[in-house]
């Protein structure tokens, strides 16, 4: 086995492991055992648990950014579909017998008071989402200014937010349709700004 073979193997048993029981449950000697790869090679990629972490978070936010976008691109028949269809794949993702939430949520709640490095992992995550669905309100309409889409991407996030966190609690993925249903709420309220000179949160939120 070689060392980007070990390496794979490691962070497979870790992504696991880690999603499915929290990271601090989960010791290095499990995880080599998971992995199938003696302990001395496992320190050899990873030198500290702390960078094994972060590698997982990595490698997982890279996984997690591409399906969503993949499915989007496939799903999202014109720029007024795409942004929904965000909330379809949420639902798809949510009814996987093995969901169990939002990771980085998940590690920054057990970890981020405590490692700098797992929350970082966590806010550019969360900033990548944010710059996301920026990109799809861009393409839904040239009319709104760019502090209206920052804006609006960030009430976006936070609707994924809330459905991943709600659907982690309940055990059912109906936070996702609801959450699509606000999030067109949102867009139509954008919608009815456009070359109105209001501002999203000038007088409130962009929902009414």
């Amino acid at each position: 086995m070689d060392q980007d073979e070990a390496r794979g193997r490691i962070l497979d048993a870790a992504e696991e492991l880690f999603y499915g029981r929290g990271i601090q449950a989960v010791g290095m000697d499990e995880l080599r055992t998971a992995a199938g790869v003696s302990l001395k090679r496992l320190y050899q990629c990873f030198p500290a648990k702390q960078d094994l972490v972060e590698a997982y978070l990595r490698r997982r936010d890279a996984r997690w950014r591409a399906a969503l976008a993949e499915y989007v691109d496939a799903h999202g028949e014109g720029p007024a579909e795409r942004v929904p269809a965000v909330f379809d794949w949420l639902a798809e993702w949510f009814a996987e017998p093995d969901f169990r939430g939002c990771a980085f949520l998940n590690s920054f709640g057990e970890l981020g008071a405590t490692s700098e490095q797992v929350a970082r992992a966590a806010r550019e995550h969360k900033r990548a989402l944010v710059s996301y669905l920026g990109g799809l309100v861009s393409d839904l309409s040239g009319e709104l200014s760019e502090e209206q889409i920052s804006l609006l991407a960030g009430q976006l996030a936070l609707l994924v937010d809330g459905a991943i966190s709600a659907a982690a609690v309940a055990g059912e993925a109906g936070s996702a349709r609801q959450a699509r249903a606000a999030a067109e709420v949102l867009l139509a309220t954008a919608a009815r700004m456009e070359g109105g000179g209001r501002r999203p949160g000038d007088d409130g939120p962009v929902c009414p």
